[in-house]
C-alpha cells in the first residue's frame, strides 16, 4: 500500500507570505497537477506548462462573461469582493474572446489555428479533467475554480485556517488493484500499447495487400511479458520504483505485518520532519509504535488493528439521486467526491438525514458525510483508499452497544456486520472524525459525545499488540519488541517441508506463551507460536552477562531449547539453445572445461542428482550439469563433442553444509527439465546467537554453563538463562518484570493472566495472586551459588518468561579467509561472505593497530595486492616489457636502467589514473 495525497480536492496552505492551493485532478489514471497562488493580492493558476495565468482571465475564458457573475460565484463578504475587484481591474479582460487572446499570448504559438486548438485542449482536456473533458463542462470547472479561489481568500483574510497536508483527510492509500489498473491501461491503451500495435500491424498488412488474421496482428504473449517484466523489476508506470517486493516469510507475524505495510512516496534521504511525525489522525488507523529505525522512520508505517480501507462505493447513483432531491440554489455547497452537486439551505438537517440512512443500512456504510466549518462546505466521499476505523455510536450520552449485544457476540448469535447494520458500530474516516467527539471509555461519556472507542488498544498494530503489558514499557521498547517479533523464528508455513524458498528457518518445538494478549489469541498465534517458555533469573554472573550478554544453561540447550533448522534451496534448469544445443544434467566427463575433483561429484547418483539424506558440505556438487560453450570459434561452431562443453554444476554455497532434505524433479512451463533441492542444517544455539524477549530486550549468548555450576532456588529450580539487571533501569521494561510474575501465576494456578495493553489487570492484582500461591508478591526468591553451595545475599527475581530466537545467527554470518578470489580491477580480495571475501580493514582499524603497536601486522594486512613493476631509474615512469625479445625498456629514455620495484597494485592503479589526468607521477628509485 502506498500513501498518496488525495486527488480532485484542493489543499490550501500558506507558504511564506503567499496562500497556495494544490489540486491533483485525476481522470482514468491520468493526473494533472494544478497550483493556485495568491501573491500581492493577485491570484494566478499554473497547470499544463501554463505558468501563472490570472484566475479571473481563465474564469472569463470558461464562460463567466460579466464581472457580477465572477464576483457572486466567489465572494460572500465585502473583504472578499474587494479582493476580486482588485483582480478584475488589474487584468482588463472583458470578454471570453479577450481572455482566450490573453491565454494565446502566454502560449507563444504563432499559428492562429494551432493556437486556438491548444487553448481548447487546455480548457477541456488539461484543466480539471475529473470534472469532464467536453465543452459543456466548462461552466462546471468555472464554478469549481471559484470555490477554490474563495477558500484561498478565506485563508488569506484569516477567516479560515490553512489545511494540514499531513492530516489523514488529505491522504489516500493506493492498493494493488490501483497499480494493476494503471499498468493494464498503459499496456493496452498507451502510445505503444497493445491496441496501437494491433492497429499498426493491421494497417501494414493491408498496405501490402495481405489478408490480416487475428493470429498475424495480435502478439499473444505481449501482455504477459510486459506484466512479468514490471513485476520482476518493481519499476512501474510513471517512474515509480519498488512497487513489487518479495513477501517476507520469516514467521507468521512478519508475513501479516508486511501485507499491512503503508509506504510513503517521500524520499528517505530528505528530512520531512512533519511527514515522519506521529499525527493525531493516525490514532486507530496507523500503529503508533511500529516503524523502522534509520532513514525510513515515519515513512514506513503499519495499519492499526481495526483500520479498514474503503473500496469505491456502488451506491454513488443513490447518493446523487438523494442529493438532487435535497439540494437547491442557495446555502451550503455540497460536494460529491470533489465535484459540486448543489447547495443545501439546511446543512445540519441534510447531514443528519444522510447519516441516518447510512446507520440504517440503506446506503454503503463506507460512505463518509462531512461538514467543513471553516469553509462552510459539505463533502460526501465514496472513493476508495480512505482509511477508516470503527467506533461505537453514542446517542444522548449513552452507548448504543448494550450488554445484550456483548452477550450475543460471545455466544456467536450475532456478528460484527450485524452491529454495523443496526447502526451500533460506525466506520469513520479522518475527515468525518473532525465532526465527532469520541469518548475513550464508557465512564468518560457525556451528553456532548457522539462516539466511543471500541477499545483503547486500537492505536496499535498487530506486532505491537503482541507485546505483553505494553503500557508499562517505554515507547521505544515497544517499538523494538514489535520489530523483534518480525525477526523471531517459528513455523512460517505448515507446508515448509514441501516448499523451496531460497532460504528459511524453522524453530523446532515452538510453544504457546504462558502470558498472552487478546490479540495474540485472536490472530491465531496459538497455532503459530514463535518462541519458547524458559525460566529466567535477573542477576549478575561473574561479569559474563555484562551489557547484553546472556548466560545459558547447557542442560537447557541439550534439552532442545532454541534449536532450529535452516533450509537452503538450490535449483537448475536444463535449458535449450539454438540448433541442437542444450544443457545436460548428468555427471560431467573429465574432459569438460572446468571439471572439478572426483570428490566433488562423489555424492551424485547415476542421473547426476544427489540422493536424499546425503550429508554435503561446501564445494560439493548437488546437481551435475554440462552446458555448451558461451562462444564458439569459426571451426568449433560445427563440433558438439564432449571437449567443447563447460561444467555448470550446482554446488553447495561457500561456508555452508547440511543434509539433502528433499529433491524435486519437474518441468518448467516451456517443457525444460527442472531440478530443485532443499538442503537442511541443524542450528543449535552457540556463542553469539541472538535472542530477545517480547519487550525488545535483545541479547547474544555470552556463556554456556553446565547446570551444576548455575545458582538454584530452595526448591531446586535452576534458571535456563541469566540476564543482567542493568537491562531494566535504563530501558524501563517494567512489562517484562510483570510478565515474569504473571507467568509464575499462570504456572501455579493454570489461569492465564490477560496482558493486553490497557488491560484491567493491575500490578496489585498479579501480586495478590502470586502471594496467595505461597510466593513473595515481588517474584523474588532466595538462591544458592552453584559452585560453592552458599546462599546468595540478595533475593533474585526468577520465573518463567517467553523468549524468541532471532534469525541473526553466527553460522549465517561467520566470515574468514586465507586464500580466495580477488577483484580484477584492484587485485585485492573480494568483498562479501558470499564471494569468499575478506574483512575490510578501514581507517579506524588502522588506528587501532597503530595504537597497539602492531605496525608490522598493519604492513602485512595492507599488502594483499603485492605487485612488481619495472621502473626507469632516470625518469621514474613505468617501463615497458617486450615479451618476444624478453627485455624491458623505457619508452621515454630508451636506454636507461630498469629496476623492478615491489609495491601495492592499488598504488600502481593510482599512478595509471594520474596519467589519465595528464599528470606525471615520478617514482624515485635507488639500488
Amino acid at each position: 500500500m502506498v500513501e498518496e495525497v488525495l486527488s480532485n480536492r484542493p489543499i490550501i496552505e500558506i507558504k511564506g507570505e503567499n496562500e497556495t492551493a494544490r489540486i491533483n485532478s485525476e481522470s482514468s489514471g491520468f493526473v494533472q497537477r494544478h497550483t493556485l497562488e495568491r501573491k500581492s493580492g493577485t491570484i494566478a493558476i499554473s497547470f499544463a506548462n501554463l505558468k501563472k495565468l490570472p484566475v479571473v482571465v481563465l474564469l472569463r475564458a470558461l464562460g463567466m462573461e460579466t464581472d457580477k457573475e465572477i464576483v457572486e460565484a466567489i465572494a460572500s463578504t465585502d473583504a472578499e469582493r474587494q479582493e476580486i475587484y482588485f483582480n478584475l481591474y488589474e487584468f482588463e479582460v472583458n470578454t471570453p474572446e479577450d481572455a482566450k487572446e490573453y491565454i494565446g499570448k502566454k502560449l507563444r504559438i504563432p499559428q492562429k489555428e494551432y493556437r486556438d486548438k491548444r487553448i481548447t485542449d487546455i480548457m477541456d482536456k488539461y484543466l480539471l479533467p475529473h470534472l469532464g473533458q467536453k465543452k459543456a463542462d466548462r461552466m462546471k470547472k468555472a464554478l469549481y475554480l471559484s470555490q477554490v479561489v474563495k477558500k484561498i481568500l478565506k485563508v488569506g483574510l484569516h477567516d479560515a485556517k490553512e489545511q494540514d497536508i499531513d492530516h489523514y483527510e488529505n491522504k489516500r492509500l493506493r492498493m494493488v488493484s490501483d497499480f494493476l489498473e494503471i499498468l493494464f491501461r498503459s499496456i493496452l491503451l498507451g502510445k505503444y500499447g497493445l491496441v496501437s500495435r494491433i492497429i499498426y500491424s493491421y494497417q501494414k498488412l493491408v498496405k501490402r495487400g495481405k489478408m490480416p488474421s487475428i493470429k498475424s496482428i495480435v502478439e499473444s504473449d505481449y501482455l504477459t511479458k510486459r506484466i512479468i517484466s514490471h513485476m520482476a523489476t518493481g519499476q512501474w508506470i510513471g517512474g515509480r520504483t519498488g512497487v513489487c517486493q518479495r513477501l517476507e516469510r520469516t514467521n507468521h507475524v512478519r508475513t501479516i505485518a508486511h501485507l499491512r505495510n503503508v509506504i510513503s512516496p517521500l524520499s528517505a534521504s530528505q528530512e520531512h520532519f512533519e511527514a515522519r511525525a506521529l499525527h493525531a489522525t493516525h490514532w486507530g488507523r496507523l500503529c503508533a509504535e511500529e516503524t523502522p529505525e534509520g532513514v525510513n522512520i515515519g515513512l514506513r508505517k503499519y495499519l492499526a488493528l481495526f483500520a479498514a480501507i474503503t473500496e469505491t462505493s456502488k451506491d454513488i447513483d443513490n447518493i446523487r439521486e438523494f442529493v438532487k432531491k435535497e439540494v437547491g440554489e442557495e446555502g451550503t455547497i455540497v460536494f460529491i467526491n470533489g465535484e459540486i452537486a448543489g447547495r443545501s439551505a439546511k446543512p445540519d438537517e441534510f447531514i443528519q438525514k444522510l447519516r441516518q440512512k447510512r446507520r440504517s443500512g440503506h446506503i454503503d456504510p463506507q460512505i463518509s458525510i462531512v461538514y467543513s466549518h471553516g469553509f462552510d462546505e459539505i463533502h460526501i466521499n465514496t472513493d476508495s483508499g480512505r482509511l477508516q476505523r470503527p467506533m461505537i455510536v453514542v446517542e444522548n450520552g449513552k452507548s448504543l452497544l448494550t450488554e445484550k449485544h456483548v452477550g450475543g457476540l460471545e455466544a456467536a448469535e450475532i456478528k460484527w456486520q450485524d452491529l454495523i447494520k443496526q447502526g451500533v458500530i460506525e466506520y469513520l474516516d479522518a475527515e468525518e472524525e473532525n465532526n465527532s467527539y469520541v469518548a475513550i471509555n464508557k465512564e468518560s461519556i457525556t451528553k456532548e459525545h457522539t462516539h466511543m472507542e471500541v477499545d483503547p488498544g486500537v492505536i496499535l498494530g498487530l506486532s505491537a499488540s503482541l507485546v505483553p503489558f505494553a503500557a508499562h514499557n517505554r515507547g521505544d521498547r515497544v517499538n523494538f519488541g514489535a520489530k523483534m517479533s518480525g525477526q523471531s523464528l517459528g513455523i512460517f508455513a505448515t507446508n515448509y517441508l514441501m516448499r523451496t524458498d531460497t532460504k528459511s528457518d524453522v524453530l523446532i518445538y515452538p510453544q504457546v506463551p504462558l502470558v498472552n494478549t487478546v490479540v495474540g489469541h485472536e490472530s491465531d498465534m496459538d497455532n503459530h507460536p514463535q518462541g519458547q517458555n524458559i525460566t529466567i533469573a535477573i542477576m549478575s554472573f561473574n561479569g559474563y552477562n555484562m551489557e547484553d550478554g546472556i548466560v545459558f544453561n547447557k542442560a537447557t540447550l541439550e534439552r532442545g531449547f532454541g534449536r532450529s533448522v535452516f533450509f537452503r534451496s538450490y535449483a537448475t534448469e536444463e535449458k535449450k539453445y539454438w540448433g541442437i544445443e542444450k544443457d545436460e544434467i548428468k555427471i560431467p566427463d573429465k574432459s569438460v572445461n572446468g571439471y572439478r575433483t572426483e570428490e566433488a561429484y562423489a555424492n551424485l547418483g547415476a542421473d547426476g542428482i544427489v540422493n536424499r539424506e546425503t550429508p554435503v558440505e561446501s564445494g560439493d556438487v548437488l546437481i551435475g550439469k554440462v552446458s555448451p560453450l558461451r562462444f564458439f570459434g569459426p571451426v568449433e561452431s560445427f563440433m558438439v563433442e564432449t571437449e567443447n562443453r563447460r561444467e555448470t554444476s550446482e554446488t553447495i554455497r561457500h561456508g555452508e553444509e547440511g543434509i539433502v532434505d528433499n529433491v524435486i524433479i519437474t518441468e518448467t512451463i516451456s517443457g525444460n527439465k527442472l531440478v530443485k533441492i532443499n538442503v537442511r542444517s541443524d542450528r543449535i544455539p552457540e556463542l553469539g546467537d541472538k535472542f530477545a524477549s517480547r519487550h525488545g530486550q535483545k541479547g547474544v549468548v555470552a556463556l554456556i554453563v553446565p547446570e551444576e555450576d548455575l545458582p538454584f532456588t530452595c526448591t531446586g529450580i535452576t534458571p535456563d538463562i541469566i540476564i543482567n539487571p542493568h537491562a531494566i533501569p535504563s530501558r524501563m521494561t517494567l512489562g517484562q518484570l510483570l510478565e515474569i510474575i504473571a507467568s509464575k501465576v499462570t504456572s501455579l494456578t493454570g489461569n492465564e493472566v490477560d496482558s493486553s495493553v490497557f488491560a484491567e489487570v493491575s500490578e496489585e492484582n498479579i501480586r495478590d495472586m502470586l502471594k496467595k500461591s505461597g510466593f513473595r508478591d515481588d517474584g523474588k526468591e532466595a538462591m544458592c551459588d552453584g559452585t560453592t553451595g552458599r546462599m546468595l545475599e540478595a533475593r533474585i527475581l526468577v520465573g518463567p518468561c517467553y523468549y524468541q530466537k532471532l534469525h541473526h545467527m553466527v553460522a549465517n554470518k561467520i566470515q574468514s579467509r586465507a586464500r580466495g578470489p580477488v577483484t580484477l580491477l584492484t587485485k585485492q580480495p573480494t568483498a562479501g561472505r558470499a564471494k569468499q571475501g575478506g574483512l575490510r580493514l578501514g581507517e579506524m582499524e588502522k588506528d587501532c593497530l597503530i595504537a597497539h603497536g602492531a605496525a608490522l601486522l598493519l604492513k602485512e594486512r595492507f599488502s594483499s595486492d603485492k605487485y612488481k613493476i619495472p621502473i626507469c631509474d632516470k625518469c621514474g615512469l613505468v617501463a615497458m616489457e617486450d615479451f618476444t625479445k624478453g627485455k624491458k625498456f623505457c619508452a621515454v629514455c630508451k636506454k636507461s636502467k630498469i629496476i623492478e620495484v615491489e609495491m601495492s597494485y592499488a598504488f600502481k592503479l593510482m599512478l595509471d589514473e594520474l596519467k589519465c589526468l595528464g599528470m606525471y607521477p615520478k617514482v624515485n628509485v635507488e639500488e
